[in-house]
């Protein structure tokens, strides 16, 4: 079956979610914020006709799956969590969450693992389109990579949730995301849930929660 087509305006969608999420648009920093969204957004529909990217079947469906879940995650995270942590994007495939992350909060150090060639031909085309050359990108799986390499881990539905957890784990030196549609908060050994925020997608209406695991 042929890759939808997912052309469309993104501006009014991408500003109805940020706003949804607390997020002023109005100012210099909101209107950057949507404008390499809207990037981000138009190079994804595009990249799609080619390349097997996302399973979103239309515009509204791309914009939630795109920046809900890490403007959800930035939410919970507060204004008091550190500007500078490192964080791992495991499966970052057409950027989310890990691209959102970066750009909602810019001061991250934020590296993006993805084995697919053509995924990672990708994420590296978005990056230089968005002027965020600060951002790694690593072509790997996420059971190659050592220990401890990251403060916080997120994936979005790379793996199970409970093998996530387990992976994550092991990579982060602190907390791990993991984001869910219905199901419950998995069991992690050795990690306390520290956050369990329920929340919508704004354009589609899609029922989310991000548990925040942190190590004990």
């Amino acid at each position: 079956m042929p890759a939808p087509k997912l052309a469309a305006d993104y501006r009014p969608r991408v500003e109805r979610l940020f706003s949804a999420f607390g997020r002023d648009v109005s100012t210099d920093a909101g209107r950057l914020l949507v404008e390499r969204a809207v990037t981000f957004a138009e190079l994804v529909a595009v990249w799609n006709e080619r390349i097997d990217l996302t399973a979103a079947r239309d515009a509204d469906e791309l914009v939630d799956l795109l920046f809900a879940d890490a403007a959800a995650v930035v939410r919970e995270r507060g204004p008091e969590a550190s500007q500078s942590e490192e964080w791992l994007d495991v499966g970052s495939g057409a950027g989310a969450p890990g691209v959102a992350l970066a750009l909602l909060e810019p001061t991250l150090r934020m590296t993006l693992v993805e084995p697919k060639a053509k995924r990672v031909a990708f994420l590296r085309t978005l990056l230089h389109a968005l002027g965020r050359l600060d951002v790694r990108v690593e072509r790997t799986r996420v059971e190659a990579m050592a220990p401890g390499v990251c403060d916080v881990a997120i994936s979005r539905a790379t793996l199970p949730p409970g093998d996530w957890l387990r992976e994550a784990s092991r990579v982060t030196r602190r907390d791990v995301w993991v984001l869910l549609a219905r199901e419950g908060p998995p069991e992690g050994m050795a990690l306390l849930l520290e956050r369990d925020a329920a929340y919508r997608w704004p354009l589609t209406d899609r029922s989310r929660r991000a548990i925040l695991y942190r190590k004990t």
